[in-house]
């Protein structure tokens, strides 16, 4: 973005065109879920979602893909319907990027963690003033993630954030808060399937460039989930041990989703 006063700038002189849009995608488990590497994927958001707020478009949705979603995609029709409606869905888990390799026309690059978009992104976000909102977690993870990415990269600034607890009467004072604040993209962290039905419900009404899903990220961030060693993600084990530090909450998850994911992705090898 050299050379331009804002990201909004630097896209009208073609860093932001509409055929930006489009990327490629390969069929997973019976999602299609984008090749785009982990930096690409990072380079568009920060290039196109200041180009579509201030250009007064519609939020660009963007799920991410991994052996939960998978069986979810295929056991709940709620969470179907939902993710279908998805403008872009990445790779999250490497049981995913595996799996197009084995299977897919074309593999996709690389895993996509939303833990490492998200932090991968921050120095370009602070240095392009690419502005985030922050949605999800309890009142304590929310603030202390606020405060720990705003104390460690400087210049980031951070338009909004508020906590993943509000009952359904109090969902039009959410929104009212988001669009006040007007982020170039809105990270939305209420685990699955709620986030994304969130997103979808709401993406006429919310005024945001991107609206990324993103789980338990704000826990990660403040350390409260202790993230694998590298060699465990590389494995694609991270699973295993999301499951061995938090069993009472994703032991029966793990144990039973990944099997039918497993399971799916063989079924539309062929696509």
């Amino acid at each position: 973005m050299q050379g331009y006063a804002t990201p909004l700038d630097w896209a009208r002189h073609g860093g932001g065109e509409t055929g930006g849009d489009q990327h490629e995608t390969v069929n997973i488990g019976g999602v299609p879920v984008s090749t785009l590497s982990l930096q690409a994927l990072i380079d568009r958001m920060l290039r196109e979602a200041p180009r579509r707020i201030g250009a007064g478009m519609p939020p660009l949705l963007v799920f991410d893909c991994n052996g939960h979603g998978l069986s979810l995609n295929d056991s709940d029709p709620a969470f179907r319907a939902d993710l279908a409606k998805a403008d872009l869905i990445h790779a999250d888990g490497q049981v995913i990027v595996a799996a197009s390799r084995w299977f897919a026309p074309a593999p996709i690059a690389d895993r996509s963690s939303t833990t490492d978009m998200f932090i991968d992104s921050l120095p370009g976000a602070a240095a392009h003033k690419v502005r985030y909102f922050l949605l999800g977690g309890t009142e304590e993870v929310n603030a202390a993630c606020a405060e720990r990415i705003t104390a460690t990269t400087p210049g980031l600034e951070l338009a909004g954030r508020r906590n993943g607890y509000w009952k359904p009467k109090e969902e039009a004072d959410v929104i009212e808060a988001i669009n006040e604040a007007a982020p170039d993209v809105l990270w939305v962290g209420t685990g699955k399937p709620r986030e994304q039905a969130f997103c979808v419900r709401n993406k006429k009404r919310l005024r945001a460039g991107w609206v990324v899903t993103c789980g338990g990220l704000f826990n990660y961030i403040t350390g409260d989930y202790p993230r694998a060693p590298q060699w465990m993600q590389d494995a694609g084990l991270e699973w295993l041990h999301r499951m061995a530090t938090n069993p009472r909450h994703l032991a029966w998850r793990y144990l039973t989703t990944n099997p039918h994911a497993l399971w799916l992705i063989w079924k539309h090898r062929h696509g």
